[in-house]
């Protein structure tokens, strides 16, 4: 089945691996990558695909629904990924309303644009809307899990705005009867990841011999999953999935921070060639960020159960690749450091 796909956030980290996926393994799709290239959207993501016949770039902010309204006509879009989102905790807690524009808002303009769109043929239609397990809260030391029938319980301005996006799409669905799909995973590493994010941001400073600051004593605990197999279950369920469900996305990984660090030094270091324990002197413990959770784990046993899915990248060998990437691709890392990234817009698509 030919299909016209718009994917929202696909300049981003998770969105240019999805785009790229999409566009190599479906040549029959066409695929609409719409970003609005904020800090954290970055065309040189996806440099090696942009000339394919079945990929489109439009630059559009998902809050403008005028635009999104022409951009389903002109592409005759069946098939929605939504990605796009402010995503970073600490830029919350200092800039709640834009996280409330974008995540709230921008998912309510998109939805209202399917909506009218599809005007009630559902048939084949499909609204996927991407989320995180943040919306859940926190969790205690030990052994219990979030699950799809978990409440939430959002602590951040960040958590809080995707938890509402979560509630109306929801809404879409039971009220309007809209095709909708929803998915919250755990926290993702990889290659092209804004390097604001923890793994980035220290491999950055230990090639660059700066501070790795650690909030608390580094005591937090995080599910990490593998980019690519984020990518790889959001294919699967943007097909296979269940309308009206949702699905949790998780690595079955947990980390404490400070655990995390020191291999993601150790793991540095050696790629880097330097003696053993150089850059721990590096880790500078710092003030804990305001209202944060103690701890994420992802029971993904529905995925696994009910779409065969299951992470295939193991953790240390996850981090040995991204460890390796980052300091392979050291100009992209400078670019945006610099800013210079934000010219690649200009320089491809204006000329």
């Amino acid at each position: 089945m030919q299909r016209n796909l718009l994917i929202t956030g696909g300049a981003g980290f998770i969105g240019s691996h999805v785009v790229r996926r999409m566009v190599e393994k479906y040549p029959d799709y066409r695929i609409v990558n719409l970003d609005k290239l904020t800090y954290a959207g970055n065309l040189s993501n996806l440099q090696d695909i942009e000339e394919y016949p079945n990929y489109v770039f439009e630059r559009a902010d998902i809050c403008d629904i005028e635009t999104l309204r022409a951009i389903f006509r002109r592409y005759q879009i069946d098939g929605v990924i939504h990605l796009a989102a402010e995503s970073h905790v600490d830029r919350s807690i200092a800039d709640p309303f834009t996280f409330a524009r974008t995540n709230v808002l921008g998912t309510l303009a998109l939805l209202q644009a399917a909506k009218e769109y599809w005007n009630g043929d559902w048939n084949g239609k499909r609204f996927y809307h991407i989320s995180t397990d943040e919306v859940y809260g926190a969790l205690p030391l030990g052994g219990e899990f979030f699950t799809e029938q978990t409440k939430y319980d959002p602590h951040s301005p960040y958590s809080a705005s995707k938890a509402s996006s979560d509630h109306f799409v929801r809404a879409f669905h039971d009220t309007y009867g809209l095709p909708t799909i929803i998915t919250n995973c755990s926290n993702n590493y990889g290659p092209y990841q804004f390097p604001e994010k923890l793994i980035p941001l220290f491999i950055d400073n230990i090639r660059n011999r700066k501070p790795l600051p650690v909030y608390g004593r580094g005591e937090n605990i995080r599910d990490w999953l593998y980019v690519e197999d984020h990518a790889r279950a959001i294919d699967l369920i943007f097909h296979k999935g269940k309308i009206a469900e949702s699905y949790n996305i998780g690595g079955c990984n947990e980390w404490r921070n400070i655990d995390l660090v020191k291999l993601l030094i150790s793991t540095t270091d050696r790629i880097l060639g330097n003696p053993e324990g150089t850059s721990e002197s590096l880790i500078t413990y710092v003030a804990d960020r305001a209202g944060h959770d103690l701890r994420y784990a992802i029971d993904a046993r529905k995925l696994r159960e009910e779409l065969g899915w299951s992470p295939s990248v193991q953790f240390e060998e996850g981090l040995e690749k991204t460890v390796k990437w980052y300091l392979e691709n050291g100009n992209w890392l400078d670019d945006i450091t610099s800013g210079r990234y934000l010219n690649y817009y200009e320089e491809r698509y204006k000329r």
